[in-house]
């Protein structure tokens, strides 16, 4: 059994203040890619199964302060995303219209983009990127959020972070123009010059 000591304590006294974390760093569109990616490998994913409801990872969303969730299957796969836009926009009424169920009834399965109509980026190309190229990126594919792709040590792929718009234009401090208000990258950057 290993031989454990009592650690030195102080008694506090005084003004004491708590540490607060540091907001989100600052970022430019020529920041690292990486300032704005959600390292899964330090932060837990925020996950639903496949079978839940959709008003159940609507919820979710919710207490997480999230826009999205990685779907994952009974076998902890990934078989696809569901974001606020699928939950809130056309796909449910759609959906009730095409089956005849309840709205209570459909599942994350039903309205989710499935895997086979998702990509990633790998990392490697992350570390060489800027904020604008994943800006560039999500506008130009029309998605809010991509995934960022590494192999393990068996050389298969698994999802090692995500790139939210909502969160880089958090860290930006400017809203980012939609692809059909901003065609190039330099009005995406004179629209963000402008807004700050």
């Amino acid at each position: 059994m290993p031989d454990y000591h009592m650690l030195p304590a102080q008694r506090l006294t005084g003004a004491v203040r708590i540490v607060r974390p540091a907001p989100p760093r600052s970022v430019t569109l020529e920041s690292p890619a990486s300032d704005v990616m959600t390292d899964l490998r330090h932060a837990h994913a925020a996950i639903v199964d496949s079978r839940a409801s959709m008003e159940a990872a609507n919820e979710y969303m919710k207490q997480r302060g999230v826009r999205s969730l990685l779907v994952l299957n009974e076998d902890e796969i990934l078989t696809g995303i569901i974001t606020a836009t699928d939950v809130l926009g056309e796909k449910p009424l759609r959906f009730i219209q095409e089956r005849r169920v309840k709205h209570s009834e459909i599942l994350v399965s039903d309205i989710m983009t499935p895997l086979d109509r998702l990509e990633g980026i790998p990392l490697e190309v992350v570390r060489r990127a800027k904020v604008g190229d994943i800006v560039a990126s999500l506008l130009d594919t029309g998605r809010q959020h991509t995934l960022v792709l590494e192999d393990d040590i068996e050389g298969n792929p698994v999802v090692c972070g995500i790139f939210s718009l909502t969160q880089i234009e958090k860290q930006l401090g400017a809203s980012i123009p939609s692809i059909e208000i901003a065609r190039t990258f330099t009005e995406i950057e004179a629209t963000l010059t402008a807004g700050a």
